[in-house]
């Protein structure tokens, strides 16, 4: 996160370095004018000190300024968009340093780059501006593509992992349930279990847990299922084993103030997940599954009691491991959620290894194309919720070709009910690009009975002439026929008038 100090010293480098350049003068010769040190002029510019008072009037003298430009936070036209985005929440907030990039040499190459780049950068925050992009918004894209650069695997999380069961003496593949992580919560971390108190808390219905530091109790809400209660035990052993400096205390996140704490969210998440689905004893259920000649959609939901797990874990362990021990890295993956009148689909988790896949998020408020497996399963866990008291989780398999795009995906999900709220349903999907390679390791990709559809990412935008699925008209490419429409006209004028110029 860029702090105001550092703004305020890259600025004033910028202002030095551009003034410097206009004069056409070398290090060396504003050295001689200003007597400061050449090492001194050039950490100036980089943002990396910041001159007192009588220096700064030095400067201002030989660069032919004078003091108070120097020392404001505005700027010519020229520095202009570049000022603006420090200044804007992006620079302020996105997690620069955790992909690799330092600032100072960032501002650098944007201050010698020419106008429209500078005009880049302008539009770049007019669209932050306009969106009303908040400062979650980018911590929540900025973990996206952290996930992507390291394959979401992460290996150091994973070896804490071993470490732990190695010191808690738990075999790799011993399976662990409630008593067994509530047991090690106390005896490792003297942590102590409250399924009480939140129940009569109605304003706290949609907390699933909250982690008191000062009592060191772990209150969990009444109403989640086992396999929910199992994660949030481990995920809380995963904060004590890795200590984050900052740490949220509630799941789910009220707000995220940074993104260190989603980050260190993340993680303990993936320790948790990590924690109860072994490396090892998934590797070997997805070389089982690799060997299915047809799909089976009861045994791939055993896998849920088996490992004391929920839909979501399972299909973002999948998306954990097949990267890193099956070569399989083109993989996105999408979390639906719906209110019982499934008049809207609402996007609240997604993620794309390796590239923008074709399913994804769209934040125009249009209508998902419902011929998505992971919307189709939210249809049909609804009419089972209409006949039983309690619908289980379902899942499914889908082949999903996109139309005007070479894309097929072949798409795993599972839809469930919500857990604060029966009524409400989620499905979560992972999708495998379709290749020789994806061929090659599940065999039932043969399997004449997992549906083929053509798909598209939302009605307003999708070319099938005949779906009977359709939410909402292709507006889109209407709009493109009419605008064809009138180029075709414009055309034809032209065109009479080349014939009527031949006659003459």
């Amino acid at each position: 996160m860029l702090k105001e100090i550092d703004t305020v010293k890259l600025i004033f480098g910028l202002k030095v370095q551009q003034l410097r350049r206009e004069k056409e003068l070398s290090y060396q010769q504003l050295s001689k004018l200003t007597g400061l040190a050449i090492s001194y002029l050039h950490n100036i510019e980089k943002g990396k000190k910041y001159p007192k008072t009588d220096k700064i009037l030095v400067l201002a003298k030989a660069l032919d300024t004078d003091y108070n430009y120097l020392v404001s936070l505005k700027a010519n036209k020229k520095l202009k968009p570049i000022i603006d985005l420090l200044h804007s929440d992006f620079l302020k907030i996105f997690p620069l340093k955790d992909f690799g990039i330092d600032v100072p040499k960032l501002i650098e190459l944007l201050s010698m780059a020419p106008d429209k780049v500078n005009a880049f950068v302008s539009t770049v925050i007019k669209i932050t501006r306009n969106f009303d992009m908040q400062g979650e918004d980018f911590y929540k894209a900025a973990l996206r593509s952290y996930q992507d650069l390291h394959d979401n695997y992460f290996e150091d999380i994973e070896e804490a992992v071993h470490q732990f069961r190695t010191a808690n003496k738990l075999a790799p593949l011993d399976l662990l349930d409630k008593s067994t992580l509530e047991k090690i919560l106390f005896s490792n971390f003297n942590i102590k279990i409250d399924r009480d108190y939140l129940k009569d808390k109605k304003q706290l219905n949609n907390i699933l847990s909250y982690y008191s530091q000062q009592q060191q109790i772990l209150f969990l809400n009444q109403e989640i299922e086992e396999a929910v209660e199992n994660f949030l035990l481990a995920k809380e052993i995963g904060f004590q084993v890795l200590v984050p400096a900052e740490r949220p205390t509630e799941t789910p996140l009220l707000e995220i103030e940074s993104f260190d704490k989603l980050l260190h969210n993340f993680k303990a998440a993936y320790f948790a997940v990590a924690l109860i689905l072994p490396e090892a004893a998934m590797i070997q259920e997805i070389e089982k599954m690799a060997q299915w000649r047809k799909w089976d959609n009861e045994a791939f939901l055993e896998l849920l009691p088996r490992f004391g797990a929920a839909p979501g874990m399972i299909l973002q362990r999948f998306a954990n491991l097949l990267p890193r021990h099956f070569d399989v890295r083109d993989i996105f993956f999408i979390r639906f959620f719906a209110k019982p009148d499934l008049k809207k689909f609402l996007v609240t988790k997604e993620m794309h290894l390796s590239q923008l896949h074709d399913p994804h998020a769209n934040q125009l408020d249009e209508h998902y194309c419902r011929r998505w497996i992971s919307i189709n399963l939210i249809r049909q866990l609804k009419t089972l919720q209409g006949t039983q008291a309690k619908a289980d989780p379902i899942a499914g398999a889908q082949i999903s070709r996109y139309v005007d795009t070479p894309n097929a995906y072949l798409c795993l999900s599972i839809a469930q009910a919500s857990m604060t709220n029966a009524d409400d349903s989620y499905s979560f999907t992972i999708g495998l690009l379709v290749n020789d390679k994806l061929k090659r390791l599940f065999r039932f990709l043969d399997d004449d009975s997992i549906k083929q559809k053509e798909v598209h990412t939302t009605c307003e935008r999708c070319s099938i002439s005949d779906c009977t699925a359709r939410a909402f008209p292709p507006v889109f490419l209407q709009k493109e026929h009419s605008r064809n429409q009138t180029r075709a006209e414009l055309a034809a004028i032209e065109k009479k008038k080349a014939i009527l110029r031949n006659e003459e």
